[in-house]
């Protein structure tokens, strides 16, 4: 059987202008929010409406656009940082350089003069001892005159006893001289060679052993430094059987003979050799030979003097000799008289000839007086007169 067919009428309906819920036409009051919906709308909902009416448009952004703004603003406040930075050193640079272009003005100062500087003296090194064998009848005393060296100087090279005692065949070692500097000169301004180049008044000498180029220009009044830049010396040594010439214009001239240059005083004491300290001598030795070291090669105005003096003798008995050599044979005429030994006493020092007169010679002392030595004579009983 079929149905039968209902018709629907539509109903109306009106919708809530509060919340828009869907009401049935004959609705007064809306079942959702409340709103009469009979006569006016409530001031709730005129202000609510007006509300709506009047919203704030709202803006939009995706995340993509949002990282952007952020990432420009950092780039923003980076760059001023930058500027700011870079404004601030540049100024501090100005500034620096500012700083440094004003400097304050130096003080003048007086430059020192020119010093002259002093030539250093060379440093001489030792010469070997020379090799030597002792021949027939040779003497301590015959090798130090023969090799131009005191006998001292032999003793100590080769630890001799201080008599010196050799024999032939004994080989020992001679030293060699070494030469010894003058003083350091004194700086001379260079227009003193020139001086010199133009002079002609000179006087040409021969170095002679222990001379000085001190000595020398004190012999002659005239400065080492002149002799040193005349005879083109590179230093203050000078040897002997060098050739000087030395210019005498810048002093006075001398009458009569030319100086002739001496050693500066005093000389050594001389050492004695022979005959050893205490020792004895019979009546059968007519005469005793003293021997000593020479000190240097004397000039010709200098000689030794040896004084002997008997301490033993009631009287006083004093014996003084001048000589060139380096020994003294004491005669047999000073010889005690009586069968007693004596001691006799005895030394050496060299002496200068301060006069011309050679028949009447005065002598002055040029040197120290060496140690004294003694030995014992035995006299011979015949009564003697000691000679001068």
């Amino acid at each position: 059987m079929r149905k039968p067919k209902i018709e629907t009428t539509p109903t109306k309906t009106k919708i809530c202008p509060v919340c828009g819920t869907k009401l049935s036409e004959n609705s007064k009051r809306c079942l959702v929010c409340g709103t009469d919906l009979a006569g006016e709308p409530s001031p709730k909902e005129k202000k609510a409406s007006k509300i709506d009416s009047q919203r704030i448009p709202e803006v939009r952004l995706n995340l993509v656009a949002l990282i952007a703004i952020i990432v420009a603003f950092l780039v923003l406040i980076a760059v001023l940082v930058f500027f700011i930075v870079t404004r601030g050193k540049s100024t501090g640079d100005e500034t620096q350089e500012a700083l440094e272009t004003i400097t304050a003005t130096p003080t003048l100062t007086n430059t020192p003069a020119n010093t002259a500087t002093m030539t250093p003296l060379p440093t001489w090194t030792p010469l070997p001892p020379l090799d030597y064998v002792v021949k027939a009848g040779e003497t301590c005393l015959d090798l130090g005159l023969k090799f131009n060296v005191s006998v001292q100087s032999i003793i100590d090279a080769n630890n001799l006893l201080q008599e010196c005692v050799i024999a032939e065949g004994m080989a020992l070692k001679i030293p060699q001289p070494t030469p010894t500097a003058s003083p350091v000169p004194t700086a001379t301004p260079e227009a003193v060679a020139s001086d010199l180049e133009l002079c002609t008044h000179t006087d040409t000498i021969i170095v002679d052993a222990n001379m000085t180029l001190s000595g020398i220009a004190a012999n002659y009044n005239v400065s080492m430094m002149d002799i040193k830049i005349y005879n083109n010396l590179s230093s203050d040594i000078v040897r002997q059987g060098d050739k000087l010439v030395i210019p005498l214009c810048d002093r006075l001239p001398t009458a009569g003979p030319t100086l002739t240059p001496t050693p500066l005083p005093p000389y050594p004491a001389p050492n004695l050799l022979l005959p050893r300290s205490g020792e004895a001598f019979s009546a059968t030795n007519e005469a005793v030979t003293l021997q000593w070291a020479s000190v240097a090669s004397l000039f010709p105005n200098e000689v030794y003097r040896v004084v002997i003096q008997d301490l033993t003798s009631s009287e006083e008995r004093i014996l003084t000799q001048y000589v060139t050599d380096t020994k003294f044979i004491l005669p047999s005429s000073f010889r005690p008289t009586d069968n007693t030994p004596h001691v006799i006493q005895w030394s050496v020092s060299v002496a200068r000839q301060i006069n011309q007169d050679p028949n009447n010679p005065i002598y002055e002392e040029a040197g120290a007086v060496s140690a004294f030595r003694v030995f014992t004579w035995i006299g011979s009983g015949v009564s003697t007169t000691p000679n001068p």
